[in-house]
C-alpha cells in the first residue's frame, strides 16, 4: 500500500473515530469544521462508509453507524479467541458467586468490556458491554496498566491523573507507578467502589503470548456480599482464569 493510500485509509477511518456516546449523529457541515476535510474529499468518503454499510442517514438529518458494525461485532462474538477462551471461566464464577463476570478488550488508549455473564438479579453497571472504561479508576484498569512497560504507561498516568488522585493512588506520577507496582506483585487488582459505587471489582491481566497485556479478566460483585477472606478467594480463582486463558492463548499463538 502506497504512503498516500495509508493517508487516505487514515482519513477515512477518523471519519468513524468522531462518533461517541456524547455525539451519535453528525452533519456534513459538523464533519467539515471537525475533520477539516474538503466538501468533495468528506462526500466522498461519506459515500463510500455508507455503501459499506458502516454509516447512515435519513433524508435532512445526520449520519449515524449503520448496520455493519453489528454485524462486524457478531462476527467478533464469534472469533475472537479472547472471548472463546474465556467465556467458559466467566460462566463458572457467575456460577459459584452472585456476581457478574466479564472480559475486557485493551486497545490503543482504550478498555471495553467484550464479554459478559452475570448470576446476580439485578446487576449493576456501569459501563455495559461496549462502553469505554476510564483509565484512572477501577480494578480493571489497574489490572491492564500495571503491566505496560513504562514508555507506555507514563503518557497514560499523566492523561488520567487526577482520576488516579480521586481514588487514592497517589499525588504525583511516580506514587501511581508505585502503587501499579504493588499490583504487578500480587497478580491482581481489587478495587472497591471506584467505578460503580458498592460494588467491588477484582482484576487480572490476560496475555497473548508477550509481556504486554491484551485483556482483563473481571469479578464485579456488590460489597456487603463479601468479606475480606471472600476477596482473597475470588481473587486466587481470578488470576488462575487469566493464567488459564493466557496460557491458551500462547499455545494456540505458538501452534498457528
Amino acid at each position: 500500500m502506497t504512503k498516500k493510500a495509508s493517508n487516505s485509509l487514515e482519513r477515512v477511518l477518523a471519519v468513524l473515530e468522531v462518533f461517541s456516546e456524547d455525539r451519535l449523529e453528525w452533519t456534513p457541515e459538523e464533519l467539515m469544521d471537525e475533520l477539516g476535510y474538503s466538501r468533495p474529499t468528506l462526500y466522498r468518503y461519506l459515500k463510500t462508509l455508507k455503501d459499506a454499510g458502516l454509516l447512515v442517514s435519513m433524508p435532512n438529518a445526520g449520519f449515524t453507524l449503520g448496520p455493519k458494525v453489528v454485524e462486524m461485532d457478531y462476527l467478533m462474538r464469534k472469533s475472537d479467541p479472547v472471548i472463546i477462551r474465556g467465556h467458559g471461566y466467566l460462566e463458572n464464577l457467575t456460577n459459584q458467586y452472585s456476581c457478574t463476570a466479564l472480559v475486557v478488550r485493551w486497545y490503543g488508549t482504550r478498555i471495553l468490556c467484550v464479554d459478559s455473564v452475570s448470576s446476580t438479579k439485578n446487576p449493576i453497571s456501569s459501563y455495559p458491554r461496549g462502553r469505554p472504561m476510564p483509565l484512572g479508576r477501577g480494578a480493571i484498569a489497574r489490572s491492564i496498566l500495571a503491566f505496560l512497560p513504562k514508555r507506555r504507561l507514563l503518557p497514560l498516568i499523566q492523561q488520567s491523573i487526577d482520576e488516579f488522585r480521586a481514588v487514592g493512588l497517589g499525588d504525583t506520577i511516580e506514587d501511581v507507578v508505585e502503587s501499579l507496582r504493588r499490583v504487578r506483585k500480587a497478580g491482581c487488582a481489587v478495587a472497591f467502589g471506584e467505578v460503580t459505587p458498592g460494588v467491588v471489582g477484582i482484576a487480572a491481566p490476560i496475555f497473548d503470548a508477550g509481556q504486554s497485556p491484551v485483556a482483563s479478566i473481571c469479578v464485579t460483585i456488590k460489597g456487603n456480599l463479601v468479606d475480606g477472606n471472600a476477596i482473597d478467594q475470588i481473587s486466587g480463582q481470578v488470576r488462575q482464569a487469566a493464567a488459564d486463558i493466557s496460557d491458551a492463548l500462547s499455545r494456540n499463538r505458538h501452534k498457528n
